[in-house]
Order: structure tokens, then C-alpha cells, then sequence
């Protein structure tokens, strides 16, 4: 397996052997490689229009001769034998514990041991996090249900006479009769789908964890539980191809998504090594969007709202006559504008960044505003001055976060984060009085 980081500048080279698979997806936008027959090869966020960096319009890496250049998409990618690993370039290189450690903060359950974990593995435990967030988003629209056809041999007909079937088992007349029925029912090939990929993490020696993480997951593991008593162990082939074909649904809507973590789940040997209908294969992730939403779980502890602009919540208007041209902030609070970038101190704030900061905070008239991001480089939390705005005022800066390098678990690793994201919001919720006081 091929390892890199995200954005790597070029610094990869790919062997002769794998060069003819990675040109298939090379230079080629996501949107182009996962439209079609490719439904193993998940990319998340899973809607793209939720991303004003819309990455669905970017590709996974780009080839010039041998040498292979990656942007901003992190996780595990496989095109028939060859498979690429992308890690956080903000990691140590022998462990991507900050890509985990995300995974773990966006998708809101407690991570199981990473000892001594193999590459294979750790593209498994991504697969595995994302089951019970996924499953409680299914869950949030019911119980699925379905039309199954039913086979009853009782006196309370209600259906039609299965005449050979009555003939075998009734025959002398015993009181009953044989019949089949259509009924609507919670066990169904999707929710059959679902137990099996849950008895497969219980049985998982470093997974099982992820089941009992919380109540809400063990609750909705329960809930499966109970719709499927026809369980067996010995159908899951038959179950994995009954769920090949993907679902549409016009009202179980999350079950989609839902069907696609459980098929690579329970399929993830099987899509090693180029299975025919398997061609391309792989998780990512956008580094971008992944980043937001894990600062999201910090900055919402200190009241800042979160615009969306897939539910158009939050946004701002450039006009007001007419209102027009929607933009939404990363992070609001009051006067107080925080611009999440996935950038590291070398990277440096580009023109782009300043200009689209300083028109935020025009609009808002807003005391405050700046950049957060993580970097390598330092040991501590950091916060720059960068400059006070003509016109309407305003300060300007940027504030950094330190990604422990020297670390030997991942408990340490987390240890060391959590303590920086306490000095995180504490600084955070003291720059409002000192900035009004520079002003």
C-alpha cells in the first residue's frame, strides 16, 4: 500500500506497477469517479453542495509522469490491486492519530484501542465510525419497513389460499389454512442488512466498542435487534446480494447511506484485490470540511453559531437592496467572526482569505474577526496580531492550534488536544473584552 499526506506538493512517487491503476482516477474531479458504477467508493460530507469549498468539483490526486500531487481529501483509496493511503499532513508519520482523533470528535463516539493496528485496520475503523452515526440518522426517520410477502398457516385467513402448501400440511382438515399475505414489515432485506453488519462489529476484537459507546447507539442497536427475529446467521451472503442494488426511497431517505457503510463493512475482505464490480473502491474524507466541523464541537461550548448553508441557515446578505448574494461565516457570535482553515503556519493567510474575512466583517460591522487553524510547528496555543481595519474598524488575527507530534498512544494524543482545546475557548471568550480595548 502507497502512504502520503493530504496536499503533499508533489512529494510521492508511485511505481511503475501501480501507475496504470492510479491513471484511471487521476486528474479526474470526484463528481466524475463516483457518478456510475463506483457506489464503493464513499466520499464524505455525501453532499457536497453543504461545502462552500465544494470539493466535489476537485480530484483525489493528480499524476504528472510518476510523481502523484493530493489536495485537501484524506482517507483510503483502491483501484483494483493498487491502494493509497492519504494521511493528515499534520500527523506524526508513523501514526495518523489526528485523523482519528476528528473522526472521533465529528462522529461523536469513543474510540476503541489503536495499538498495534495495520494500515488495513485503520481503513476498517474508519468504516466502522461512521456506522453509528449513520445508523442513528437512519433511525431519526423510524423503523424501516417494506412490503414482504408472508407465508401463514392459521384459522384467521388474510390472504390468498396457498393451495399446495394447504394440500401438505392440512390435509386430513386440521382447522387451518395455508395462505400467503403482503404485509408491511421492519424486517426486511435493509433492516436484515443492518443486524448482520451489528453482529459482525460485536464480534470484531477491536470494534465492539463503537456499539455501546453511548445510550442513543445502544438504544438503536435494540431497536434493530427486536425488528429482526428472523435472523441467521448463515444468510448474510444472501442478504449483502439482496442490498446490491442501492436504495431509493422517497421518505427513508438516510437509509441509503446507511446501506453503503453496512455493504463495505461486511464486504471490506471482499473488496480487496479487484473484484469485477469493485473496480474502485475507498473512504475519504474533505480535510476542509472535516476540520469545520470539529472546531464546530468546540466553538458551540463558547455560543458560536454555525451557519449551513444546506439548510441556508445563518448566512449574511453583501446587499440588503436588494437582499442578495448570501455568504455564510464559518463561525458567528455577536460581533465576532472565526474563519475556520485548514492550513498550517506555513501555508500563510493568503489574499483570498484576508479579502473574504475583512467583507465579513464589513457587512457585520464586526469588532473581531480572524482565522483558526491547526499547525505542527508549535507546542503551545498562538495568537497573532495581524492588523487593525480602516473604515468601520475592526482587529484582525489569527489563532493556531498545536497537533502534538511527540506523543507514543493515542491517549496521550488526546490528552494533549483536549488540554488545548480548554485554552482554545478560554482565549476565546477572553479576545471580546481585550479587543475592545486595543479598539
Amino acid at each position: 500500500m502507497l502512504k502520503t499526506t493530504d496536499n503533499n506538493c508533489g512529494n510521492c512517487q508511485v511505481t511503475q506497477q501501480d501507475l496504470e491503476n492510479f491513471q484511471e482516477i487521476s486528474n479526474t474531479k470526484i463528481k466524475d469517479i463516483t457518478i456510475g458504477n463506483n457506489s464503493n467508493l464513499l466520499v464524505y460530507p455525501q453532499s457536497f453542495s453543504s461545502c462552500e469549498d465544494y470539493i466535489y468539483d476537485e480530484i483525489i490526486f493528480s499524476l504528472h509522469g510518476q510523481k502523484l500531487t493530493t489536495g485537501n481529501v484524506m482517507g483510503f483509496v483502491g483501484i483494483n490491486e493498487s491502494e493509497l493511503t492519504i494521511q493528515s499532513r499534520f500527523a506524526k508519520e508513523e501514526h495518523d492519530y489526528f485523523l482519528h482523533y476528528l473522526l472521533q470528535k465529528v462522529f461523536s463516539f469513543n474510540l476503541f484501542e489503536l495499538k498495534h493496528r495495520s494500515n488495513k485496520e485503520n481503513i476498517f475503523d474508519f468504516l466502522i465510525y461512521l456506522f453509528p452515526f449513520f445508523l442513528k440518522k437512519a433511525l431519526g426517520q423510524g423503523l424501516f419497513k417494506e412490503y414482504q410477502k408472508k407465508s401463514h398457516n392459521d384459522a384467521n385467513v388474510r390472504g390468498n389460499i396457498d393451495i399446495n402448501s394447504h394440500i401438505q400440511n392440512n390435509i386430513p382438515f386440521n382447522g387451518k389454512i395455508a395462505y400467503r399475505v403482503r404485509e408491511h414489515s421492519c424486517d426486511n432485506k435493509i433492516t436484515q442488512l443492518v443486524r448482520h453488519t451489528i453482529e459482525f462489529i460485536k464480534k470484531h476484537r477491536f470494534a465492539n466498542g463503537v456499539l455501546t459507546s453511548n445510550n442513543d447507539i445502544q438504544n438503536c442497536v435494540l431497536q434493530i435487534i427486536q425488528a429482526t427475529p428472523t435472523y441467521d446467521y448463515n444468510s448474510r451472503r444472501s442478504v449483502i446480494n439482496m442490498n446490491l442494488r442501492p436504495l431509493v426511497h422517497p421518505y427513508f431517505s438516510e437509509y441509503k447511506d446507511l446501506q453503503k457503510i453496512c455493504l463495505q463493512i461486511l464486504r471490506f475482505e471482499g473488496l480487496k484485490f479487484g473484484e469485477k464490480d469493485d473496480k474502485i473502491y475507498g473512504l475519504l474524507f474533505d480535510g476542509a470540511w472535516l476540520w469545520e466541523e470539529y472546531l464546530n464541537t468546540i466553538l458551540k461550548e463558547c455560543n458560536f453559531i454555525h451557519p449551513m448553508n444546506k439548510v441556508s441557515k445563518g448566512a449574511i446578505y453583501l446587499f440588503a437592496e436588494p437582499k442578495s448574494y448570501k455568504r455564510y461565516p464559518d463561525f458567528l457570535k455577536d460581533n465576532f467572526i472565526i474563519d475556520a482553515k485548514y492550513k498550517n503556519q506555513s501555508d500563510s493567510i493568503d489574499r483570498n482569505d484576508i479579502n473574504q474575512i475583512i467583507s465579513y466583517m464589513y457587512v457585520m460591522q464586526a469588532d473581531l474577526g480572524g482565522f483558526l487553524y491547526p499547525t505542527k510547528h508549535k507546542d503551545k496555543l498562538e495568537c497573532k496580531h495581524i492588523g487593525k481595519l480602516n473604515g468601520f474598524g475592526g482587529l484582525v488575527k489569527t489563532w493556531s492550534i498545536p497537533i502534538p507530534q511527540k506523543v507514543d498512544s493515542f491517549d496521550n494524543f488526546s490528552l494533549l488536544m483536549s488540554e488545548s482545546e480548554n485554552g482554545l475557548k478560554e482565549m476565546i471568550m477572553n479576545e471580546k473584552a481585550h479587543s475592545g480595548n486595543m479598539l
